[in-house]
Parts: structure tokens; C-alpha cells; sequence
């Protein structure tokens, strides 16, 4: 399973993108698929994660400017970011959780490279 993410860029602060991750490979469906960030010298941390129910949850200091939401038919999930703030500058890296079959029912967590999200003026 590959995870092609895009959409980052340099955006000023009050502005704002639109993140995508698509999943391709051999995989019959995906469970939760979510966004992280890592800023410089920081851990990673949940920005967002949505089921394939479509029940959301956010990361509090994204609430009310940030929305995730997923096309199951297309395997892609979106972040759209707005308001952004010099704080929102990070990597974001999405992932996705792909039950299998092995001996019995098990889940693999697949990431994405990352794409770079800078607000500056």
C-alpha cells in the first residue's frame, strides 16, 4: 500500500490549503485514515482522523479551521486547511489503516512522505 500525499505549500498567515493523500495498492478496504504534523524539533501529533464511517475526531487547536473528509470510492482523504497560523507550519503526513488477513484478522499502518505546510508573511 502507497500513500502519495500533496498539497502543501507557502501560504500567509489567515490563509489557507487543501492537503490530499491518496491510497493505492493491493487492499480490499481502509479503516481510519488521518493526518499528523511534525514540527522542527517536535513530536508528531493527530491533526484529524476520520472512519469509514465518517466519524471525525480533531486535535483542539485545530478545531473550527481545519476539516478532514475522505472519498472511500477514490481512497483519498483531504485536509482542508484554513486560518492558518505561523503554528500550523509543519510537515503533515497522512496515514491510513489497512486490515488483512494473516493467521487471523489483523490492521497495518501505512504513512505517507509528508508534505510541507510553511505560513509565513
Amino acid at each position: 500500500v502507497q500513500l502519495q500525499a500533496s498539497g502543501g505549500g507557502l501560504v500567509q498567515p489567515g490563509g489557507s490549503l487543501r492537503l490530499s493523500c491518496a491510497a493505492s495498492g493491493s487492499f480490499v478496504s481502509i479503516n481510519d485514515m488521518g493526518w499528523y504534523r511534525q514540527a522542527p524539533g517536535k513530536q508528531r501529533d493527530l491533526v484529524a482522523s476520520i472512519t469509514s464511517a465518517g466519524k471525525i475526531v480533531y486535535a483542539d487547536s485545530v478545531k473550527g479551521r481545519f476539516t478532514i473528509s475522505r472519498d472511500n470510492a477514490k481512497n483519498t482523504v483531504y485536509l482542508q486547511l484554513n486560518s492558518l497560523e505561523p503554528e500550523d507550519t509543519a510537515v503533515y503526513y497522512c496515514n491510513a489503516a489497512v486490515p488483512y488477513w494473516s493467521s487471523s484478522l489483523s490492521v497495518a499502518t501505512y504513512w505517507g512522505q509528508g508534505t510541507l505546510v510553511t505560513v509565513s508573511s
